[in-house]
């Protein structure tokens, strides 16, 4: 009797690590978009600082990042347990948010032009090498944004990780999103030291002052790693932002019913053309949820802008009148 009992808890153990191991392969399939805007964020936000402060301020952040899954692992969990019907509204709220982002991105750089960057870059750049400016306050500075910036999107991964384990027993949401919030969090300060890390390690192999074919290899590495580290940065801010607009658009599409099943249906339709129909039912939904929230960011971003002015003009009434 003891032994059966024995034999059904080991039953049950393994049946909750095997939904658990399934539905965190399933949350991170769709928080990858998220998880490729966090690490393009993240990396620029730390860098253009000291080469010697590089990795601690990387290490600062994520232990930031650490503090923000302790708030909203257990706030998602509450919200689970007393609050469900909430789920799809903060999901619907935090796919606007990434929608609204992602075209202040793409906003800013059409008008803003490259020069006005280069000058921002050189002052940046002047600002550090100045020895009357506080580098401490500065990097606490950036360090506090960081931690703001990787709040929000992991607060984005957990809503998307609680709307997939919405349905699943207690036990399971526990270990699917403690699982997320760590791997994404390791994972993103991991690469994201890594990629801060890049010219250094190009550097130093293109130093390589030895003879022979294996330092010549290792300088042509270098040099490579130099040239290619730069491109890296803006690959992943240019996919971090389409991921921002397919991300976003697909948790709006998906809250609204008949939406989702209009771009379904033309998603199947697609599936009978010759050759092309498999590549297409993948490539026709995910084209349609990225303009979806290509045109949710443009509206965000027009109500927020007039609600800026609005309330710049109401401050400025309130400031004169006194």
């Amino acid at each position: 009797m003891a032994g059966a009992s024995l034999l059904a808890l080991i039953d049950d153990i393994a049946s909750v690590l095997d939904d658990v191991s399934i539905l965190t392969k399933v949350a991170a399939k769709k928080t990858a978009g998220v998880l490729g805007d966090d690490l393009a964020l993240n990396a620029q936000q730390v860098t253009g600082m000291r080469p010697d402060r590089e990795l601690p301020v990387v290490w600062a952040v994520a232990k930031g990042s650490f503090i923000n899954k302790l708030i909203l692992v257990p706030s998602a969990l509450a919200i689970s347990a007393f609050a469900p019907w909430a789920v799809t509204p903060l999901l619907m709220i935090g796919g606007a948010y990434l929608c609204y982002e992602g075209f202040e991105k793409v906003a800013h750089r059409m008008m803003h032009d490259k020069a006005e960057d280069d000058a921002h870059r050189a002052e940046h750049v002047k600002a550090l090498a100045d020895a009357s400016v506080d580098l401490v306050a500065f990097e606490k500075t950036r360090i506090k944004g960081a931690i703001r910036t990787d709040f929000i999107l992991s607060a984005e991964i957990i809503a998307i990780t609680l709307g997939t384990v919405a349905e699943s027993p207690f036990v399971t949401q526990v270990a699917v999103l403690s699982g997320i919030a760590m791997i994404m969090t390791v994972g993103v300060y991991g690469l994201v030291g890594g990629i801060v890390k890049l010219d250094d390690a190009g550097l130093y192999l293109s130093r390589q002052t030895d003879e022979g074919a294996w330092a010549a290899f290792q300088r042509g590495i270098g040099r490579g790693i130099l040239h290619a580290a730069p491109w890296l940065m803006k690959f992943l801010s240019v996919a971090g932002t389409a991921a921002m607009f397919l991300v976003g658009g697909g948790i709006l599409v998906h809250g609204i019913g008949p939406l989702h099943h209009m771009i379904e249906s033309l998603g199947h339709m697609t599936e009978g053309i010759a050759a092309a129909g498999p590549v297409l039912a993948v490539l026709v939904p995910m084209v349609l949820n990225g303009l979806a929230g290509v045109v949710a960011g443009g509206v965000v971003l027009g109500v927020v802008a007039v609600v800026r002015r609005l309330w710049g003009k109401r401050r400025g009434d309130g400031t004169a009148a006194h």
